[in-house]
This record gives C-alpha cells, structure tokens and sequence, in this order.
C-alpha cells in the first residue's frame, strides 16, 4: 500500500479557492492511478477526483468544472486544485489509490477543507 500524507486544507469562504497537496511513499508511485476523496460526519467516504498513470482525469458530478487533480511524478506528489467552493465541499480530504488496493487500506491523517462565510 501507499503511505500519504496530506496538506493544504484549511477554512475558506464561499466561492474562494483552495490547493491540496498529498505527497505519497514508495517507487511505484508513478504506475499507479491515485485519486481524492472526501469525507463528513456520518457519511461514507466518496471519491472526488482520481488520475491514472497516463494521465487519464475523472470527477464525481458534484465537483466537475471546478476541481482538478493533478500529479507530479517526479516528487510522488498529488495535487487537488479546488475552485468556486461550497459549503457542501466542507470535508476532511485524503488521498489514495484509484481503486483501493485493500478491504482495509491504509489512510493519511487527511486534510480538513472547511467552507464557510
């Protein structure tokens, strides 16, 4: 599995903008598809954004047009670049691979995006 460790969150008003940053372990970093995903209180856990080796982008409906995922290879580096926010992006963000590799996978301490005016 992949270790994580994620950055960048933090409080925002309403239609403001924000830039993740989740810098993984390991060689094969560059071979995997990686992706974002999201997190609230009493809700499951949801993909957001997830990129493949090739650099192939897919988004859940709710944050096309606004957020883009990014990778830099070179430093085992993904990035989430969050624009236009809403209050319902209000999330704790973590990143991992695209698809998970475990029942159990293992989990960064995630990044808290709070949007609120």
């Amino acid at each position: 599995q992949v270790q994580t460790v994620e950055s960048g969150g933090g409080l925002v008003q309403p239609g403001g903008s924000l830039r993740l940053s989740c810098a993984a372990s390991g060689s094969i970093f560059a071979i995997l598809a990686m992706g974002w995903y999201r997190q609230t209180p009493g809700k499951q856990r949801e993909m957001v954004a997830y990129i493949t080796s090739e650099g192939y982008r897919n988004y859940a409906d709710s944050v096309k047009g606004r957020f883009t995922i990014s990778r830099d290879n070179a430093k085992n580096t993904l990035y989430l670049q969050m624009m236009s926010l809403k209050p319902e992006d209000t999330a704790v963000y973590y990143c991992n691979t695209y698809p998970l590799l475990a029942a159990d996978p293992l989990w960064g301490q995630g990044t808290q995006v709070t949007v609120s005016s």
